[in-house]
């Protein structure tokens, strides 16, 4: 298995982990997040996740304002056309009481 290179204290270096360092070092992995960044993980020498602080998380995803819905429906040259669904009356069964 090939590793990435590691520093004088066996710790992953250049914020790259192979994925039995990660599990086996998950606190060292979540400190280092919150020192240094992202850190990723690799799986078989290849990236598989990217870990993130949950500030960063939030930042990335944004809010769930609805903001950009809004403003791409507002931007749409087809912003004119009337959608309201038509109303037509249901047929109703006669019953007895």
């Amino acid at each position: 298995m090939t590793r990435f290179s590691t520093n004088k204290r066996g710790e992953a270096a250049s914020g790259r982990w192979v994925l039995q360092d990660a599990k086996a070092r998950f606190s060292e992995l979540v400190r280092r997040v919150r020192s240094e960044g992202p850190q990723h993980v690799t799986v078989h020498g290849r990236d598989a996740v990217v870990v993130v602080s949950a500030e960063e998380f939030h930042r990335l995803k944004g809010g769930r304002t609805g903001e950009a819905l809004i403003a791409a429906m507002q931007a749409s040259p087809s912003r004119d056309i009337d959608i309201e669904p038509k109303r037509e009356a249901m047929p109703v069964r006669e019953f007895e009481l």
